[in-house]
């Protein structure tokens, strides 16, 4: 009987170094700061696809990382908003979830999902919860180089094919910039004006990144919903609103910290 009672607890010490051993390692690995992530959610924003999240995407799985980029419609933001969920539902784990532009909102929008660990605004918008994209459009002049159209008569809002180089892509070479007016997805300007209806930013950690040369959203904006959130954020010095493209390194950069 005592053999039996010395060998039970010698079962239960062993358990319990195990699990302290365990519980230990998991801490070193976390203030190492190993990644844990390993699955990335690239989304594009408005008049682009997700081409030209190409350079991103090279380096990220250069790097060991499962990238998703997708395409979204552009046709609502629950329209935008479900394409996300449904490639985060196909993921096995968490996943780091990044936003271009009009992107920003959409992540914000899915940024609840439980597999949602961080987010990354590329010169993106990020609203608050009951906020939509227009109130911070608007908060902030217009640069003179912004080629954002009024809605057509289909509420289908354009750029302007003469204005791209200069107010989207100006880092970008002149020919590059044509094709991009061209190849552009026009989005629905109901987008702009509905509110996104979660904003998890507050709890989870958010990263964001502001060309010092957009014109497309004024940095002042950008600034100011970075500055409100307290998102980590790096600015890149001339990058445009096209930055994703132009800058990939750097945009990968911040995405493989955000896995972190």
């Amino acid at each position: 009987m005592r053999t039996l009672i010395k060998g039970s607890l010698y079962a239960v010490v062993i358990i319990t170094i195990g699990l302290l051993l365990g519980y230990s390692t998991t801490n070193a690995q976390s203030t190492n700061g190993t990644s844990k992530i390993k699955n990335v959610i690239l989304v594009h924003g408005a008049f682009v696809d997700g081409s030209g999240w190409k350079g991103v995407y090279d380096i990220l799985t250069k790097n060991g990382y499962h990238t998703v980029v997708v395409q979204i419609p552009l046709t609502s933001l629950k329209d935008d908003a479900d394409v996300v969920k449904r490639a985060l539902d196909k993921l096995d784990g968490p996943a780091v979830l990044v936003g271009h532009s009009w992107g920003g909102t959409v992540i914000t929008e899915v940024s609840a999902d439980p597999k949602v660990a961080s987010l990354v605004y590329v010169t993106a918008f990020q609203p608050d919860q009951g906020e939509n994209t227009i109130k911070w459009v608007s908060s902030a002049p217009a640069l003179p180089e912004n080629g954002i159209l009024p809605p057509d008569n289909e509420g289908l809002v354009y750029y302007d094919r003469q204005k791209f180089h200069a107010g989207f892509a100006a880092d970008l070479s002149k020919e590059q910039a044509i094709f991009m007016a061209d190849s552009q997805k026009p989005i629905a300007a109901s987008s702009f004006a509905t509110p996104v209806s979660v904003a998890a930013w507050h709890d989870k950690p958010s990263f964001a990144i502001v060309p010092t040369a957009d014109k497309s959203i004024n940095p002042v904006i950008l600034r100011n919903m970075y500055k409100r959130s307290g998102a980590k954020t790096t600015e890149i010095k001339g990058g445009s609103h096209a930055v994703f493209v132009s800058h990939p390194k750097e945009v990968a950069d911040v995405i493989i910290s955000a896995t972190k």
